[in-house]
């Protein structure tokens, strides 16, 4: 059976892969658990000092998996709010590491795929990636993603990422503050690893302490 999850470590960044590239690294139940519990691993390993959260195949993470949406149509009540709970828990244990997390973008980030790019506290992407909040156009309130996204931008431009589902360049993310670097897709997995490395040349426990008060 493939892993859900790729995980290794290059130095002191610790590299967490979505590894569903056969669904565009789709969301469901057991990924966003394999993601939950990677997180709470390299939170515990001290040596480390940064984490980069990327996707297998050609897409970062298409949003919910076909299957989870299917599900909420027959699933009761408190099964929907448990797991729009279990991906609010995702979104809040990013915040809640103690050590930066860095999501790389390739291809497309979409729904809750981008919801969790905005999530991380550092986005960088390659020059083709591609973002959006599509779910209007099948009928979906992106109401998880909406709280992130409202915490990133202004209220005007997160109604209209929001409710007009278009997708958007990474330049144009960069330049709305949504993500910090775009890289050259051929050179990215290089430049993700030397612009994560740099937390190797900054307190840990200053960096820790500064995540900390600026979310809190």
């Amino acid at each position: 059976m493939t892993e859900i999850l790729k995980i290794f470590d290059e130095s002191v960044v610790r590299m967490i892969t979505l590894n569903r590239p056969e669904k565009r690294n789709a969301l469901n139940d057991e990924l966003i658990a394999a993601v939950k519990a990677a997180l709470r691993d390299a939170d515990a390993d001290e040596s480390l000092r940064c984490i980069v959260l990327g996707g297998a195949g050609k897409d970062f993470c298409s949003g919910a998996d076909l299957s989870a949406i299917q599900k909420i149509a027959t699933a009761s009540y408190e099964e929907n709010i448990e797991d729009a709970r279990s991906l609010a828990e995702l979104f809040l244990l990013i915040r809640e590491v103690r050590i930066p997390v860095i999501a790389a973008v390739h291809g497309r980030a979409l729904a809750g795929g981008c919801g969790l790019a905005t999530a991380c506290d550092l986005v960088v992407a390659t020059n083709t990636a591609r973002f959006g909040y599509p779910e209007v156009k099948i009928g979906f309130v992106p109401a998880m993603v909406a709280g992130i996204l409202r915490r990133n931008l202004g209220e005007k431009m997160s109604f209209e990422l929001l409710t007009q589902g278009f997708e958007y360049s990474a330049e144009e993310a960069l330049h709305l503050g949504l993500v910090n670097h775009v890289f050259d897709e051929e050179s990215f997995e290089a430049a993700v690893l030397e612009y994560a490395s740099q937390y190797a040349k900054v307190s840990r426990s200053a960096v820790e302490m500064t995540k900390h008060l600026l979310y809190s």
